[in-house]
C-alpha cells in the first residue's frame, strides 16, 4: 500500500509556517556573516569577547523566554503568542539599527531574542499535521532555516556594502512585520485540544527529564553553539585568506547550493524508512570531522570552501531531523512546553557559542575555537548513539517518553 500523502491543509500549514520561520531567521542570519568584520567600527567593538556576546545575546534572552512562551501557547493559543513575539523581535531590530556602540548592539540583540516564538511556531506546525507527516513538515521548516542561512551568507556582504549594518538590522525588523501578516493571512487555525491543560510543574518535568528528549536537547545545543562559534572566526579567516568581504558570496553560493542537493536523499531515507537515528548519527559524525579538519587544516580558500560545504550538509540535515524528533517524542498535551525546552537549549547554544567563540578566538586563536567545537561534537555523537529507535506510530505513549517498557 502506498503511504498516505499530506493533505492540502497540511501542505499549506507546513509551507506557510516554514515561510514565517524563514522570514524571521533570514533577518537573524543576515547579521551573522558581517557583524564580526563590522564591529571594530562601533565604540568598544574591538573587543572580540564583546563581539561574541553581541552575536550570542539573542540566544540568552531566547533561552530565558522560550519555555514561558511555549507554556503560554499551550494555555492561550499559538497565534496570539506568535504575534507578541514578532512585535518584540522587530522592536529589538530597530533598536540595533541605530547602534553606534557595542553595548547598544548587545541591547538590541537581547531584545530581539525576547521575541522567543520558535517553540510556538514548531508546536503550531505539529498541531496542524498528522504524526506520520511531521518529519516532512519539520523538514520544510528545517530546510527553510537552512535556506535562510544560505541566502544570508550570500546576500549579507552585498547588502552590507549598500545599506550598512543599520540597514541590515532595519531590514530584519521589516521582515518580522511581514511575518505577522503571513501568520494572519495564510496559517490555518489550530485545532482545539480536548484534554485539560497540564499543570506547569508536571509539564516541565515531562518535557525536561524524558531521556530521549535530553539527548535531542543536547544535540540542538551543540549544533547551534558550533554554528555561532564558527562564524565568530570564519568571516575574518576568509578575509585573511585573500577573499574580501563583498566577495564572500562567491564562496558561499556554490557550496550552499551543493549542500542542499546532498541533504535531500538522507532526509527522504529517514522519513520513508522511519530510520532517523542512523541519518542523525552520520550527520553528527560529519560535523565532528569538519570541526577537526578546520582545527588542523591550513586556512586556504579551497580548504575552507570544501569544509564549509560539508558543514552545511550536516547542519541542514540536523535542522530538519531534530525538531521532528521532539514533536514525535513529546505528548500533545505538553508539546508547546517540550518544544520550548528544546528551543531554550538551542538558543543557549547560540549564546554560549558566541561567548565561547569570541573568548577562545581572542585568547587562543581560531584553531582553538574549532577544537572546542570538535570535542563537543564528539560528546554529542556518543550521547546520540544510545538513542532508542522511534516507533513508527502516530503518537508515542508517556511510557515510551519516560523510557519505561
Amino acid at each position: 500500500m502506498l503511504p498516505e500523502r499530506m493533505s492540502r491543509a497540511e501542505l499549506r500549514a507546513g509551507a506557510s509556517l516554514a515561510g514565517v520561520f524563514g522570514l524571521r531567521m533570514l533577518g537573524l542570519f543576515l547579521i551573522l556573516p558581517v557583524f564580526a568584520v563590522h564591529a571594530p567600527q562601533l565604540s568598544g567593538g574591538d573587543n572580540l569577547t564583546l563581539v561574541g556576546i553581541a552575536l550570542g545575546a539573542y540566544g540568552l534572552s531566547q533561552a530565558i523566554l522560550q519555555i514561558p512562551f511555549g507554556m503560554a501557547s499551550d494555555r492561550w493559543g499559538r497565534k496570539p503568542v506568535i504575534y507578541v513575539g514578532l512585535v518584540i523581535f522587530a522592536a529589538g531590530s530597530f533598536l540595533a539599527a541605530g547602534a553606534h556602540d557595542i553595548w547598544t548592539a548587545i541591547a538590541g540583540r537581547t531584545l530581539q531574542g525576547a521575541g522567543a516564538i520558535s517553540s510556538v511556531v514548531v508546536a503550531l506546525a505539529a498541531d496542524l499535521t498528522r504524526a506520520q507527516h511531521r518529519t516532512k513538515t519539520m523538514a520544510m521548516i528545517g530546510a527553510m532555516i537552512g535556506l535562510a542561512f544560505a541566502v544570508s551568507l550570500v546576500a549579507a556582504p552585498l547588502l552590507y556594502e549598500h545599506i550598512g549594518m543599520g540597514g541590515l538590522f532595519g531590514l530584519t525588523g521589516v521582515l518580522c512585520i511581514a511575518a505577522i501578516f503571513l501568520v494572519r493571512s495564510l496559517v490555518p487555525e489550530p485545532p482545539i485540544h480536548a484534554h485539560p491543560p497540564t499543570p506547569a510543574a508536571r509539564a516541565l518535568r515531562e518535557a525536561v527529564l524524558a531521556p530521549e528528549l535530553l539527548r535531542v536537547n543536547l544535540g540542538i545545543f551543540v549544533l547551534h553553539l558550533v554554528q555561532m562559534a564558527m562564524f565568530v572566526v570564519v568571516p575574518p579567516l576568509l578575509v585573511q585568506a585573500g577573499l574580501p568581504l563583498p566577495g564572500h558570496w562567491k564562496l558561499y553560493l556554490p557550496v550552499v547550493l551543493a549542500s542542499f542537493a546532498i541533504m535531500v536523499p538522507p532526509i527522504l531515507y529517514a522519513d520513508r524508512h522511519h530510520r532517523p537515528k542512523p541519518v542523525m548519527l552520520g550527520a553528527i559524525a560529519l560535523l565532528l570531522a569538519v570541526q577537526t579538519a578546520l582545527a588542523l587544516a591550513p586556512a586556504s580558500i579551497g580548504a575552507l570552501a570544501a569544509l564549509l560545504g560539508a558543514f552545511f550538509v550536516a547542519f541542514n540535515v540536523l535542522e530538519a531531523l531534530l525538531p521532528s524528533l521532539v514533536s514525535r517524542i513529546a505528548p500533545a498535551r505538553v508539546r508547546g512546553t517540550a518544544i520550548g525546552v528544546y528551543n531554550t537549549t538551542q538558543t543557549l547554544g547560540l549564546f554560549f557559542g558566541g561567548l565561547l567563540g569570541g573568548w577562545a578566538a581572542k585568547h587562543y586563536g581560531a584553531a582553538a575555537v574549532f577544537g572546542i567545537c570538535a570535542v563537543l561534537s564528539a560528546v554529542w555523537l556518543c550521547a546520540a548513539g544510545g538513542m532508542r529507535p522511534l516507533v513508527p506510530v502516530n503518537e508515542l505513549s508517556t511510557a515510551t517518553l519516560s523510557g519505561k517498557n
